[in-house]
C-alpha cells in the first residue's frame, strides 16, 4: 500500500480566522481572532495539546504576509484581536522581534482597541510587555491549567510551576499588561467532582494574579496521551453542568468560556438533547457576567450528572457511565 504523502502547509495564509464578540471594559464587543501557522510551541510535551501538529516553519516573512492576509478586512467594528500561535508569541525563536513588532504597529495604527496573545511564563519580561503596552493595550494569556504543581506536573505535563505563573503575571502587570489565566476544566485522572473542585480551587488561588479568569473545557485533541486514554475508555471529556458549576462558583473577577466541540463525541457535552442550550448559556454568560442565564436550563440528564458527582469518587478510578449521556 502507497503511503499518502502528507500535503505542506500552505505558510501564506494562517490557519484560521473568525469574528466574534468578545468581553472589553464589562461590555461584548467585536473581535477578530486569528491562528498563524509558526514553527509551535518549543516545549511540545503538554498530555492534552494536539497544537504542535499544526506547525510548520515559517519564515519572519511568512508569519508577517499570514497576518497581512488575517488583517485585510479588518475594520472599525474589530475593537479586539487575539493572535495565536499555537505556541508562544513572546517566544522570539516562535514569533521573531521584527515580526511582533510589526504586528503591535500595524494593529496599534489601525486603532484597535485591545491586542490579546499567548506566552508560556518563560518567554514573559517586564520589558516585552512594556513595549507592547506602548503602542496598545495589552492582555497576555498565561496558560496555568490548575493551580495545583501536582496535577499540572503530572496529569497535564506543562513543565513550569505556580510560582513560575506568578511571576509571569506579575511582570505582565508592572509593564502595564492585563493577565489573561486558562484554567483547564478536567485534567486527566480526576474525577467529575475532583475536576470541579480543581477549577474553583484554582480560580481563587489565580484571582490575586489575574484580570480574567478563562476556563478552557477539556476536548479530545488528536494524536495526544489523552486521545489514547479516551480510545481505551480510561477519560471522558467533562459534563457542560460541570462548566456551569464552576462559572456559577466564581464571582471574584470576570470568568469566561467558550466551549469548544461542545455536544461532540471529543467535546464536553451532557446528554445529547440539552447540550446546545447549555453551551448557548456558557456563551451568553461569557459576555453579560450574568449567572441568571442558568436558571432556566434543566433537563432529565442532570440527576445522572449528579449521581456522577456523588459516586463517581468511590469507585476507585472507574468512570462510570449513563446510558442519558450516550456514553
Amino acid at each position: 500500500m502507497t503511503k499518502k504523502r502528507r500535503e505542506r502547509p500552505d505558510l501564506t495564509r494562517p490557519v484560521a480566522v473568525w469574528r466574534s464578540r468578545d468581553l472589553l471594559d464589562g461590555e461584548a464587543a467585536g473581535s477578530l481572532t486569528m491562528i498563524l501557522r509558526t514553527r509551535g510551541c518549543r516545549w511540545r510535551r503538554c498530555a492534552i495539546c494536539g497544537y504542535p501538529s499544526e506547525g510548520a516553519l515559517a519564515s519572519a516573512e511568512d508569519l508577517t504576509v499570514q497576518f497581512r492576509a488575517a488583517t485585510r478586512d479588518l475594520s472599525s467594528e474589530d475593537r479586539v484581536v487575539k493572535i495565536y500561535t499555537s505556541g508562544s508569541f513572546l517566544d522570539p525563536e516562535e514569533v521573531p522581534e521584527s515580526v511582533r513588532a510589526h504586528i503591535i504597529d500595524a494593529l496599534a495604527a489601525s486603532g484597535v482597541e485591545k491586542l490579546v496573545f499567548e506566552s508560556r511564563p518563560e518567554y514573559i519580561t517586564r520589558e516585552l510587555v512594556e513595549a507592547s503596552v506602548a503602542k496598545i493595550r495589552t492582555e497576555v494569556a498565561i496558560g496555568l491549567e490548575t493551580s495545583s504543581d501536582l496535577v499540572r506536573d503530572h496529569s497535564i505535563r506543562k513543565g513550569f510551576t505556580f510560582a513560575d505563573y506568578r511571576e509571569a503575571a506579575e511582570a505582565v502587570r508592572s509593564g502595564g499588561g492585563s493577565v489573561k489565566t486558562y484554567l483547564l476544566l478536567k485534567p486527566p485522572f480526576l474525577s467529575e467532582a475532583s475536576a470541579i473542585a480543581d477549577a474553583l480551587r484554582s480560580a481563587r488561588d489565580a484571582a490575586p494574579h489575574s484580570d480574567v479568569i478563562s476556563l478552557n473545557l477539556t476536548n479530545i485533541q488528536r494524536g495526544t496521551p489523552l486521545e489514547r486514554m479516551w480510545l481505551v475508555g480510561d477519560y471522558q471529556p467533562p459534563w457542560l453542568w460541570s462548566a456551569v458549576e464552576v462559572l456559577k462558583g466564581v464571582s471574584s473577577l470576570p470568568i469566561i468560556s467558550d466551549p469548544v466541540a461542545a455536544g461532540t463525541r471529543r467535546g464536553p457535552r451532557n446528554c445529547g438533547r440539552c447540550d446546545d442550550a447549555v453551551a448557548k448559556a456558557i456563551r451568553e454568560h461569557a459576555l453579560t457576567q450574568d449567572p441568571g442565564v442558568f436558571e432556566d436550563l434543566s433537563c432529565s440528564c442532570l440527576a445522572a450528572w449528579e449521581k456522577v458527582l456523588e459516586l463517581e469518587d468511590l469507585a476507585f478510578g472507574s468512570l462510570l457511565r449513563s446510558d442519558s449521556r450516550g456514553l
